[in-house]
């Protein structure tokens, strides 16, 4: 089974490619024209095993949000269809990863339900010219792509920047365990349903 996608999106405000492999081994090339991003989406690829080719441009004269929150709907997309008919999946992954002083959790279910719990609470929400709350419409755009259930919660921490790696890292543990092939299903699709 090969699980791989490609996209190409283009709007008046982004211009996005990306190429994902969900059985990789977590090789990357990323250029977003956002620094933060090309480093979270880097150790994304890395920490869950994943191989990731992007490259972006958009509007960021104006700001970030647009290029951030399309790349949360290309990267859904890819997710999406590289999973194809999500037969044998584990379906389940959760995963608690700490980054010095932030500790972060993320629990997400390949559900086809879109849905974001994400309960992260700052007092500064700048690392660099970064907005970390864009981190949110990041990870909203790519559960609405992907049909995922996600629960994002922070447990601690201070540094925007902290938390965000602490979350990104966990999405990628979570996604990669979610995403494993459970044997014992003989290939069925993990719902008492029948359906994903």
């Amino acid at each position: 089974m090969v699980r791989k996608a490609s996209i190409h999106r283009k709007t008046k405000e982004t211009e996005i490619r990306l190429d994902l492999n969900l059985d990789g081994a977590g090789a990357s090339e990323v250029s977003t024209g956002i620094p933060f991003m090309d480093h979270m989406l880097t150790l994304m690829a890395a920490h869950g095993f994943m191989d990731l080719k992007i490259t972006a441009t958009g509007d960021t004269e104006v700001d970030d949000h647009h290029t951030v929150e399309d790349l949360g709907i290309c990267l859904g997309k890819a997710i999406h269809d590289g999973l194809g008919k999500r037969e044998g999946l584990r379906r389940y992954g959760h995963a608690v990863v700490p980054m010095d002083e932030a500790l972060a959790t993320v629990a997400l279910d390949i559900s086809n339900r879109p849905f974001l719990a994400y309960r992260v609470q700052l007092k500064e929400n700048k690392t660099g010219t970064f907005d970390v709350n864009l981190v949110r419409e990041f990870f909203r755009a790519l559960v609405v792509h992907s049909g995922f259930t996600m629960h994002v919660d922070l447990v601690s921490g201070y540094d925007p920047h902290h938390v965000a790696e602490s979350i990104f890292k966990s999405f990628a543990r979570a996604l990669d365990q979610a995403t494993g092939l459970e044997p014992r299903l003989g290939g069925a699709v993990p719902s008492t349903k029948g359906l994903l």
